[in-house]
């Protein structure tokens, strides 16, 4: 009762100063009225805006869940699976759906994903990791370490049709199981890029362990995966006339080891071509693509396009297949061959000036080796205009083959006579590739070069989808015009010791050299940066003695995105799918909050 007499009371003061308020106004001439009327509108309006502009001081924009994006991308996934993901569809799949122990960085590190933390033994031997709690797969089904130890033995086993591409990484390599959430690695010599090895996406032991070796490979868990990665496959939709996927739709992974995604509906889909995607891009049908050609990047950028650009440490070469063409296995023809092409024209027409000159294997170990020479013909490059350059290099090039017993023919072929077996060999040979517009350009340039010096020379194109089973995997090519992913601690074994010369190894160019594989076993163990890098100079100086393949640039990354996606981090990738290494935090819905609150929500 005494509060209800109390509001009364209040209310009745509030109703009497009213009173007096309107009496005070009474007797106040029009005039005066008026002019306390816009006073206190003045008042108040001032007295709001300076409480708004002091309270802005302190907003901050956050992300918020919601939001769509899509994304194009050249070819059709086959294997979206880490062990045996082969294409860029592959992996680009393959980073969205499944995650590893431990995740790359756009800033070059790694951080645990699927592992709270790891250990190492003091003498880098034993590598101890421990699961978060309560992980599980997108289907709902527990993570525990067993499926760590499935997936390993998955990437080891030789009996599977398609033998992993990462077995290499993996061997000798033991793995022990203690407990549900702890997995112990161990190895028998320090190996420099193991921490590495853990990024590899783990797949779920209880969908996988029913499949048979011989169907790893055409299993439909390959094309609908389940994986516990940032987004989920929610719907699959494919062409009518073949069934092949046309695009995938995900949703954001409300478990996801590192925080729900931002943006909730993700849609990859799929191009046979560039001309196919770079339209579906100006018909607005996606939202982002990347593997621009970089002329056209450069007229999207000027349109008022998102252009994102970063160095990829990915060396473009053409590799020798001495097996299938002997006349490689001539050394002069391998020399002359690198001699006369015009690396710095690839580089300026093909791409535009977006990307490096390569003379090795390695892109970006400090190679340093003085004045700058045209190849061959030891000839400062400042002392000649370009266009005497070019006829140098071809001339180099032809004195290495005429040295070697090569004599041009009546049709401006070299050849090489065979006494003893009366045997006439041509200077002829193919060039095979997958069908992407900055390879067909460069190779086109290539085979010109090679044509003015004096070879018969052919080009093979072929469907990026299909160019792993149809050429790579079964060595058929005489040169193969193809890029290489160096990575963040650069370990050229897959691609240049002898035991990686059949698949999944990779060793294409089936390069033989004992010293070579002795240098490269001996960098593996090398924590010391240092120590590492003068073994790999070693290497790198041995190869460019026998050229078993013509190294030829590295090209920029080049990334056209969406204006409204904001929070991403294109930093170091060593692959194009490492774009989505942080693709949880981009986000394009987004409000104001007082600066506290958001670092309380801060991930």
């Amino acid at each position: 009762m005494e509060d209800t007499d109390t509001t009364i009371s209040f209310r009745e003061r509030f109703r009497n100063t009213l009173r007096q308020l309107a009496s005070a106004l009474a007797v106040l001439p029009g005039s005066g009225r008026k002019a306390f009327v816009l006073a206190t509108i003045l008042f108040l309006v001032s007295s709001f805006l300076i409480v708004v502009t002091w309270s802005d001081q302190f907003l901050v924009e956050i992300p918020r869940s919601g939001g769509s994006l899509s994304e194009g991308i050249i070819g059709r996934p086959r294997f979206i699976n880490p062990v045996i993901a082969k294409s860029d569809a592959d992996r680009d799949m393959a980073a969205l759906v499944y995650s590893g122990l431990l995740k790359a960085t756009p800033k070059g590190g790694l951080i645990p994903d699927l592992a709270e933390s790891y250990v190492v033994s003091p003498d880098g031997l034993t590598y101890t990791f421990t699961l978060k709690e309560e992980l599980v797969w997108h289907d709902g089904t527990a993570i525990t370490s067993e499926d760590v130890l499935f997936t390993i033995e998955k990437i080891r086993d030789s009996a599977l049709a398609i033998k992993s591409p990462k077995r290499a990484s993996w061997e000798g390599v033991t793995v022990e199981t203690p407990n549900v959430r702890t997995v112990v690695f161990r190895i028998s010599q320090p190996y420099a890029p193991f921490l590495e090895n853990a990024t590899i996406g783990i797949i779920p032991k209880h969908i996988w362990k029913d499949v048979p070796n011989d169907e790893f490979d055409v299993s439909y868990h390959n094309i609908e995966p389940i994986g516990s990665g940032p987004y989920r496959v929610v719907d699959i939709v494919r062409d009518t006339e073949k069934g092949l996927p046309r695009y995938y739709d995900l949703v954001a992974f409300r478990r996801y080891a590192l925080g729900e995604p931002y943006i909730t509906d993700l849609r990859i889909q799929f191009f046979g071509n560039e001309q196919e995607l770079i339209q579906a891009y100006t018909d607005k049908t996606v939202d982002q693509i990347h593997g621009l050609e970089p002329k056209l990047a450069a007229e999207f950028e000027a349109a008022g396009h998102e252009i994102t650009r970063t160095p990829l440490p990915r060396v473009f070469s053409a590799f020798f297949n001495q097996n299938q063409r002997p006349i490689f296995a001539d050394v002069a023809v391998r020399k002359a061959l690198d001699t006369a092409v015009d690396k710095d024209k690839i580089v300026e027409e093909v791409l535009s000036g977006s990307g490096q000159v390569q003379e090795t294997p390695l892109p970006f170990l400090d190679m340093a080796t003085g004045t700058e020479e045209i190849r061959g013909t030891g000839q400062s490059i400042a002392t000649s205009t370009l266009a005497e350059l070019r006829d140098e290099r071809i001339h180099a090039a032809q004195q290495l083959l005429e040295d070697a017993g090569w004599n041009l023919n009546a049709a401006g072929v070299y050849e090489k006579t065979d006494k003893t077996k009366k045997k006439i060999t041509l200077l002829e040979f193919s060039i095979s590739m997958p069908d992407v517009p900055e390879l067909r350009l460069a190779a086109e340039m290539m085979k010109a070069d090679w044509e003015r010096m004096g070879a018969a020379v052919t080009i093979k194109v072929f469907d990026p989808s299909t160019f792993a089973g149809e050429v790579l995997i079964p060595r058929k090519y005489d040169v193969l015009f193809y890029g290489q992913i160096v990575g963040r601690v650069p370990d050229p074994y897959a691609y240049w010791h002898s035991s990686q010369r059949n698949p999944p190894g990779l060793n294409v160019a089936l390069y033989v050299n004992k010293k070579v594989d002795s240098l490269l076993e001996e960098a593996r163990t090398k924590s010391d940066e240092a120590e590492r890098n003068a073994l790999l100079r070693a290497f790198v100086t041995e190869v460019q003695k026998d050229t078993p393949a013509i190294f030829l640039y590295s090209p920029d990354f080049i990334y056209a995105t969406k204006q409204e996606v904001r929070g991403k981090e294109i930093g170091f990738l060593s692959t194009e799918s490492e774009r989505f290494l942080d693709i949880s935090n981009w986000y394009i819905e987004s409000e104001r909050v007082w600066k506290w609150f958001a670092d309380r929500t801060t991930r």
